[in-house]
């Protein structure tokens, strides 16, 4: 039978009144920021899975390509002979992660998917599409800022758990932000359990920049869309178009940046916080940063947060990896 557990509303609500300091903070400091887990909103995460299949978004297709090629073999080292459980970290549509549960499905009948994420609309769609197309697999959906809080339910007697943080979604923290959530992570698990985790590597620069700022404008609209949810929630009076979407490549930083620049001078209205914001025109917001890795890095993170690597994958370019780590 399957579990199809109901996503508590008192998440939300938390959820929400972080939005609502997330933003304030944000838009008090010099230069002035936003957190990128503010883009998924429905419309964020349907904007998402399309920047997803475009051309020049190589992370994706390049990661789904290394779980099609390793899929059973990461599922049987981190089972170790056991019955393995899934949690996933930010899990949106599980596209990519539907390869591992057919195989975890394929190896031992029935395996419980717990995906974890700050859209509710993409935890839907992810339940929808997982109990449609793969037979065995339990879904147990939470809403949870996995960022600020990860309490994952207690495995089974004898079953090992597999958290995946794939997607190269670790390369939105700060090094230090990083270091602490792998540490975050390691805590929530038992000796034996695993982590699963994606990083996009450093390769030319022209092959990032297009992967972020796509000629079709579908980023560009992914990007200005956190503002139209600011509109809606926080009752501010954003004009997407007076904004402009840029994307950097930070060399010295290692890393992709994101930012939405005013085209004019403007004072804009945040009514649900009681603040006007000013902007000089040029003036830039930072919504992302995307690290990108030197191959080993990953492995000296897992290492430093109380994993000990298992094994690593690679695509034949060498564009991206995925890890393996076991808690000690």
């Amino acid at each position: 039978m399957r579990m199809t557990t109901t996503i508590p509303q008192i998440a939300a609500e938390r959820i929400s009144g972080r939005v609502a300091s997330a933003v304030e903070e944000g838009l008090a400091s010099q230069p002035k920021r936003l957190p990128p887990w503010l883009f998924y909103d429905a419309a964020g995460s349907e904007l998402f899975e399309q920047i997803t299949e475009l051309p020049e978004y190589y992370l994706t297709r390049t990661e789904r390509a290394i779980l099609a090629t390793h899929a059973d073999r990461m599922i049987a080292q981190a089972a170790d002979g056991r019955r393995l459980r899934i949690a996933e970290l930010g899990a949106g549509s599980a596209s990519k992660t539907r390869l591992l549960l057919a195989a975890a499905a394929r190896r031992q009948g029935v395996v419980v998917y717990e995906p974890l994420d700050v859209s509710m609309s993409a935890l839907e769609v992810a339940r929808e599409r997982i109990e449609r197309e793969i037979p065995g697999v339990e879904v147990a959906p939470r809403l949870v800022d996995y960022a600020h809080e990860l309490d994952l339910e207690p495995s089974d007697a004898g079953e090992r758990r597999l958290v995946l943080y794939i997607g190269s979604s670790i390369g939105n923290f700060e090094p230090e932000a990083a270091a602490m959530l792998l540490r975050r992570i390691h805590a929530s698990l038992q000796p034996g359990d695993g982590l699963l985790l994606g990083v996009d590597l450093v390769k030319e620069d022209s092959i990032l920049r297009a992967a972020y700022d796509d000629a079709a404008g579908v980023t560009s609209a992914f990007n200005r869309n956190l503002l139209t949810r600011l509109n809606r929630e926080l009752g501010a009076e954003f004009d997407a178009e007076t904004f402009a979407h840029r994307a950097v490549w930070n060399a010295a930083e290692s890393r992709m940046e994101m930012h939405l620049e005013s085209r004019v001078a403007q004072s804009v209205r945040v009514a649900g916080l009681g603040l006007d914001v000013n902007f000089r025109a040029g003036e830039r917001i930072h919504t992302e940063n995307s690290y990108k890795y030197w191959p080993g890095q990953a492995e000296a993170m897992l290492g430093a947060a109380g994993f000990a690597p298992v094994e690593s994958w690679m695509d034949a370019q060498g564009w991206f990896a995925v890890c393996l780590g076991r808690a000690e």
